[in-house]
């Protein structure tokens, strides 16, 4: 048994079972480690550089729109914390404390930050005075702990890396532009760059962040049939400004409450990766996202001129393009095993009647499909290859989310679906918490958004068959 075949057989069928597959994918792809401590992993360099580049394009969409970044304390005292009342108690059950410093207790317990919406608002009120300090546009790039009891890698951990967005404005229009404006960023983000299609939507206000007047979300579908909410943005209103104090004077120089809104997404983007497109074989990866995009691999490297050129091929492919080359002793065979493993795009393999033909070989992740190829123009044959991959893990990301989305009209329907038919389900809603809660007890699906673009399904709800007010996305999640 070749060791090529051997190591692509260690990953357990997504089909068979899926998280076991999925946790086969982030160790064997070299993602991630287990630590010592419960719910926190390594990200070991080929995750991080993943992270990199989410964050890389993130933080200049951001920058294009005007916000800054700072950095805000990783501790909160609980006086603190505790302004926000209804903000305390959504993260409560999640907050980790510190109690001790130096071997001495402390006279206020802090918490290590879940999120920082308290530290903003109290640097917010020290800073903002007059209607000329507005608008404020900051952005956190950071860390958060959160004692969750059930933890997977990239998707629920008890620390994880995100960016924080934090926003004041004169206005509730501003603040609701900006809520808005700022989910578009992720949802083009997530299509553009991830080619993971997503659902845009407000959150139900049993759904919503704690605190928040209004939440609103981008969910996604996985390869198993469960949602995935991947990116969020809230408008605060005024509410979290008079718990705080954050006033300023009007051109009237009359005093006015601020208005608030925080975005973010984490690192659970890179789990959404794995989950939409990745295959019995270990990754794949987006071109637009990949840490590397196309990976020279020589065949009959001890013939002589064979390194010598690809090396120069992988040279000219790094002048536009995030090209490496495997130069050790290991097998051909191998090495093709683990870029598949790594979701590399594309694989280009020379030898040496390839040198002669002046050709290579290049090998496509998402479809396995190889194509001879001129060395002539070989940047720009490479560079359309790799357009073509993105626009196709997309299209079979929205196919596999239209082909795992069904419609209920009664509840039966509904219950039926949730049961035998992983996916999102679409359905008419009545509005009421009650109905809402009935069909998590029941099915375990939870409302995952109320679309931006409703459809309608009929006038009656669902559940209880009282007059409809909205069409909602339903579905198990992570």
């Amino acid at each position: 048994m070749s060791k090529e075949k051997k190591l692509v057989e260690e990953i357990t069928s997504m089909d068979e079972d899926f998280a076991r597959w999925y946790t086969d994918i982030v160790k064997k792809a070299d993602l991630i480690e287990y630590t010592s401590i419960k719910g926190c992993c390594v990200f070991r360099p080929y995750a991080y550089a993943l992270w990199e580049n989410i964050q890389h394009t993130l933080d200049s969409k951001f920058k294009e729109l005007g916000h800054e970044n700072v950095y805000m304390p990783m501790f909160i005292p609980e006086s603190l914390l505790e302004k926000e009342k209804d903000h305390v108690e959504g993260f409560a059950p999640e907050v980790a404390w510190v109690t001790h410093g130096g071997g001495e207790k402390l006279t206020e317990r802090m918490c290590v930050r879940p999120t920082s919406e308290t530290l903003f608002c109290e640097h917010y009120k020290n800073i903002i005075q007059s209607h000329r300090d507005l608008p404020k546009l900051y952005n956190q790039w950071c860390s958060v702990v959160r004692w969750e009891k059930t933890t997977r890698p990239f998707l629920r951990s008890m620390e994880f890396l995100w960016q924080e967005g934090h926003t004041a404005h004169a206005t509730a229009e501003e603040a609701q532009e900006e809520t808005i404006r700022m989910l578009n960023v992720y949802a083009d983000f997530c299509e553009q760059y991830l080619a993971i299609p997503v659902v845009k939507g407000r959150k139900t206000d049993k759904e919503k962040f704690a605190g928040a007047v209004a939440t609103y979300t981008i969910e996604s579908l996985m390869h198993d049939g469960k949602a995935l909410q991947s990116g969020t943005s809230h408008n605060f209103g005024d509410g979290f400004a008079k718990a705080f104090g954050i006033q300023y004077s009007d051109k009237e120089n009359k005093l006015q409450y601020v208005f608030q809104t925080s975005w973010g997404v984490t690192t659970r983007l890179i789990g959404a990766l794995i989950m939409v497109h990745g295959d019995n074989s270990g990754l794949v990866l987006p071109p637009r996202i990949a840490p590397k995009q196309v990976m020279v691999v020589p065949i009959a490297m001890h013939k002589e001129g064979v390194a010598e050129k690809a090396t120069e091929i992988c040279s000219t492919l790094k002048k536009t393009l995030r090209a490496d080359i495997d130069l050790s002793d290991k097998t051909p065979g191998w090495k093709f095993a683990e870029y598949e493993m790594k979701g590399v795009p594309v694989r280009l393999e020379i030898g040496p009647k390839d040198i002669e033909n002046n050709c290579c070989v290049l090998v496509r992740r998402d479809t396995g499909e190889k194509q001879v190829a001129s060395l002539d123009n070989i940047e720009e044959t490479v560079a359309n290859l790799l357009e073509d991959i993105q626009n196709n893990l997309f299209n079979k990301a929205l196919m596999h989310r239209n082909e795992h989305t069904y419609v209920a009209k009664d509840y039966d329907e509904f219950k039926n679906i949730v049961d035998t038919k992983p996916g999102f389900v679409k359905s008419m809603w009545c509005g009421d918490d009650a109905c809402e809660a009935k069909i998590k007890e029941d099915t375990g699906a939870t409302a995952r958004c109320m679309p931006f673009e409703q459809e309608d399904l009929g006038d009656t709800c669902v559940c209880c068959g009282k007059k409809a007010k909205t069409m909602v996305y339903w579905g198990k999640a992570y």
